[in-house]
């Protein structure tokens, strides 16, 4: 262990954890968290800005006084819905902390404030990083647009689960959006044909088999199917909506225009009976090249810490997405398995929280000197 990661206290590490996952915080109830965190490190010393993003919700924000900022370790507060509200909690199992959120992402989130605060009590407030915690990434990354529209850090490090490997490279996202309408008759008068389940139905398996053997290399998930109530009735309204995730490189704009095409093949025999699609998000993915600054930084932290650098592309959408739009270049390390996120064993090694805090304070270390 170095010098500099001795500053790194595991014992207040752990607590601030324990803190965090016991505290609920899903998408748009972020509010409690918020008010810990920002007590947390006004208590450390650390000049915490609110950057309103609307009516009770904000992201926290800790810039360097008169310093040139060329990065933001940048983690979100949020988590998905619990599965189960009486068991979201904090629990141990040697060394596995459980609970909604370790993974994604309160983990990383207790690892950058830990390093942050430790480079800070180090007399390093000079140093040209700042550090936001944003609220929205599991619903529609609202906090993540606000921080950057007002906000420009040449490179961020989020601090997703990424098993502790960095990724410079980030799949794309397109949420998909399928409704078809129809005519409200007695369910005894049912015509598939004209039924607006079967029809969204046809056109999610037909996704199914375009992906299978035109795009096997995307991943698709039908996040949910609903219909408008019509009780002993063919309703008159279903839509689905699907998860895309696609590799870096892929082609965007033409896989939108073949999911249309696929979708809308259908004839339909009644111009009563229709079916559009829409996309509600589009996101592009990215790959940077292995350097500049802060690439060529943590080489050389994963190189004296003696940890392999074996880059990896991140699966899934992220805050990371928006960033690159904006203009920014977003790196991705933290710990956790991404596998473990949104699940109802979620959990993390509390060794690679402290792994995360020590790499983190060590980059920190290395831009500043």
């Amino acid at each position: 262990m170095t010098r500099n990661q001795q500053l790194v206290k595991p014992k207040r590490l752990k607590q601030l954890l324990r803190r965090l996952v016991n505290i609920y915080s899903p998408s748009g109830k972020e509010e409690e968290i918020l008010h810990f965190l920002q007590s947390y490190l006004r208590r450390h010393g650390l000049p915490v800005e609110l950057q309103e993003v609307d009516t009770n919700r904000h992201n926290l924000i800790v810039m360097p006084p008169d310093t040139e900022v060329l990065l933001a370790l940048v983690g979100h507060v949020d988590t998905v819905m619990a599965h189960d509200l009486d068991h979201f909690g904090y629990e141990e199992d040697g060394d596995l902390v459980y609970g909604l959120g370790a993974a994604d992402m309160k983990g990383g989130c207790a690892a950058m404030v830990e390093a942050f605060v430790a480079a800070w009590e180090a007399d390093r407030s000079v140093l040209p990083v700042a550090l936001a915690l944003v609220v929205g990434e599991e619903e529609e990354g609202d906090g993540a647009q606000k921080l950057a529209r007002e906000y420009h850090f040449p490179w961020t490090v989020i601090g997703e689960p990424t098993d502790l490997q960095p990724c410079l490279s980030h799949y794309g996202y397109i949420e998909v959006q399928i409704t078809a309408t129809g005519r409200r008759v007695h369910a005894s008068l049912a015509n598939l044909s004209r039924n607006p389940v079967e029809t969204v139905m046809r056109s999610v398996l037909r996704i199914g088999e375009y992906v299978a053997a035109r795009r096997p290399d995307m991943v698709y998930n039908i996040r949910d199917l609903s219909t408008s109530r019509s009780g002993f009735a063919v309703p008159d309204r279903c839509t689905a909506f699907l998860d895309i995730h696609l590799p870096p490189s892929a082609p965007i704009g033409e896989i939108t225009a073949e999911i249309e095409e696929v979708v809308l093949q259908q004839e339909h025999d009644s111009p009563e009976h229709s079916e559009t699609v829409r996309f509600a998000n589009i996101h592009s993915g990215y790959e940077l090249p292995e350097k500049g600054a802060v690439v060529e930084a943590l080489k050389k932290v994963y190189s004296r810490n003696a940890i392999e650098w074996s880059p990896q592309a991140f699966r899934s959408h992220s805050d990371a997405n928006l960033f690159w739009a904006a203009g920014m270049k977003p790196l991705l390390l933290g710990p956790g398995a991404l596998e473990k996120a949104h699940s109802p064993e979620e959990c993390v090694s509390f060794n690679d929280v402290l792994a995360a805090a020590r790499l983190y304070h060590d980059l920190l270390t290395a831009l500043t000197s």
